[in-house]
């Protein structure tokens, strides 16, 4: 069998408050295969975000803390990577696309600058060729008129298009592993089917794994291979995205099955 490309064995991050220890992973454990959409899914505050953001180590301390376990990358554990081993593998073979692109995207540097600094990190390229790249990359992500986009700035496009310069921007290298923090927040339907849809067909084409962080069934049910349900820090439940639909054996899994499907039906009423 294929050695996975990313592991994760026990994982517990903490955060240290005055009103005590908050476990907001607590002790969990998946991996990834080449080429995989794993998708862990759970309402917000049961930790999957927090799981994505320790795996590259973006966890702020203080208040937060990584207290135990292992994350293996290609064979590599993450926690025992020095910083310039780390900024080798963060960017580079793995990429992260944030919840909310308006306050990743720094506001006062331009498209062009904040791709090509990526660029010039880990390909090592010059001026001229980073310039070039940016606005290949930018028209491989379905961004119109990409050598004007890229002058301009954050504030300049829209939502939808800002979630596109981060999908090029995380792209830009490559990467082996993309993590995809809840891609579609903040999106209008038809622009959330038009991002997930870029990232797919960029997933199939560069051959990489996805680890999916969302709360929408419906993203999942459309783009993954796994599931993995947290629920208060924890794995409450693991299975192929049939398995998890068509059989969920965890309470917690049944509700968010059952409010989903609210959800559609309001959807349909409100259209109606």
């Amino acid at each position: 069998m294929t050695e996975p490309l990313l592991k994760v064995e026990n994982l517990r991050t903490h955060f240290f408050t005055r009103d005590g220890v908050v476990r907001a992973v607590d002790g969990v454990s998946f991996h990834v295969n080449p080429g995989e959409t794993l998708a862990i899914v759970g309402e917000s505050g049961s930790g999957k975000s927090t799981a994505a953001l320790a795996l590259l180590r973006l966890i702020a301390d203080p208040p937060g803390r990584i207290a135990a376990g292992r994350i293996l990358f290609e064979g590599r554990d993450i926690l025992a990577l020095r910083e310039d081993e780390l900024r080798e593998v963060r960017g580079g073979r793995i990429a992260m696309i944030f919840q909310d692109p308006m306050m990743a995207l720094n506001p006062v540097y331009t498209i062009e600058r904040q791709i090509g600094e990526v660029l010039a990190l880990h390909a090592g390229m010059g001026r001229e060729a980073r310039a070039k790249e940016v606005v290949e990359l930018l028209r491989l992500v379905g961004v119109p008129a990409p050598e004007e986009r890229a002058k301009q700035y954050p504030h300049n496009l829209s939502g939808g298009m800002r979630q596109r310069v981060m999908v090029a921007m995380a792209l830009a290298c490559k990467p082996k592993l993309l993590v995809a923090d809840e891609p579609t927040t903040a999106l209008d339907v038809t622009v959330q089917a038009q991002v997930l849809d870029l990232i797919q067909s960029l997933k199939d084409r560069f051959g990489m794994a996805v680890l999916l962080i969302t709360h929408d069934l419906g993203v999942v049910a459309e783009t993954a291979h796994r599931v993995i349900v947290m629920y208060a820090g924890r794995k409450v439940e693991e299975g192929t995205t049939a398995q998890i639909f068509k059989d969920p054996r965890h309470p917690y899994t049944q509700g968010l099955l059952e409010a989903a499907k609210w959800e559609e039906v309001e959807g349909a009423m409100l259209r109606e």
